[in-house]
């Protein structure tokens, strides 16, 4: 199943059209898109008892994020081996977790204005929850995920590394830092969701190419860990670090610079574009 945020309202995709949830459902369901996680289980029932098949052509520009408007974000550093390496890094014995700030949320395909600084690209899997969780053991964390979605924890790093202590929220949250889509495929989608590609491009050169086996911590241990310090709320969103190939971590490093187009892929998921701006 294929839920997006079209234009702010809950669509399913379904033979590449839009269904609209709120219509299809005659007002079970609220068109708002983030307010499906409250009742992800009773929605999926719903989904998967009913004919969706009338379904609309849409413009892809109109896709917003998924989870537009979560009450938390969490961020996940350093959660690939070769990419601990890049940064300088031993692998952390427990994840490195910051957040990244909701106004930065924006969806798959976006112009970003560069702000002044070195704009690094990091390709990620990101999960949303979609039942609370709280202590939930790696074994049963899959249960609690409404699905698995792309996105780009873009980051400025001089301000980043400004300092005495590393200003990691601060620097990944510009406007347009956090694009997430193209939608949210659930977990029953996947021949197996803890091993999936995932690879990034400029203007179509190849500069990230990784698989989510190979996460330090993988998504069902991020969900114990995390659950075991702070209960997961529906809708909240983790993302679960990138692997190596960031712009920092070159000889020379390497930057975002105007004009260029930034291509994010997932197997089973889909692609977001972003394409940067001057003003």
């Amino acid at each position: 199943m294929r839920i997006a945020n079209l234009a702010g309202r809950l669509v399913l995709i379904v033979g590449g059209k839009a269904v609209d949830v709120a219509e299809a459902s005659q007002g079970r369901f609220s068109a708002e898109p983030q307010a499906v996680y409250e009742r992800f289980d009773e929605f999926r029932a719903w989904a998967d008892s009913v004919e969706l098949s009338a379904g609309t052509p849409f413009d892809p520009a109109d896709l917003g994020a998924p989870a537009p408007e979560p009450r938390q974000l969490f961020a996940i550093g350093l959660n690939y081996r070769a990419h601990a390496d890049e940064s300088g890094f031993a692998a952390p014995p427990s994840p490195a977790v910051f957040t990244k700030f909701a106004t930065s949320i924006t969806g798959p395909y976006t112009e970003v204005d560069l702000p002044e600084g070195n704009v690094d690209w990091e390709v990620e899997l990101v999960a949303v929850i979609g039942k609370k969780a709280h202590r939930v053991p790696e074994s049963d964390a899959w249960s609690h995920i409404a699905g698995l979605t792309i996105g780009q924890d873009l980051s400025e790093r001089v301000l980043q590394m400004v300092g005495s202590v590393p200003q990691f929220s601060l620097a990944k949250s510009y406007p347009g830092f956090t694009p997430m889509g193209p939608w949210l495929v659930t977990v029953d989608e996947f021949p197996n969701p803890d091993d999936l590609a995932l690879n990034c491009a400029i203007d179509g050169e190849q500069v990230q190419k990784g698989r989510t086996s190979e996460l330090i911590f993988s998504v069902p241990a991020l969900i114990e860990k995390l659950s075991a310090v702070t209960p997961l709320l529906p809708g909240d969103v983790i993302f679960t670090g990138t692997p190596a190939g960031v712009g920092l971590g070159r000889t020379p490093q390497r930057f975002l610079k105007a004009g260029e187009v930034l291509t994010s892929t997932i197997e089973g998921i889909g692609d977001m574009r972003q394409t940067f701006i001057r003003r």
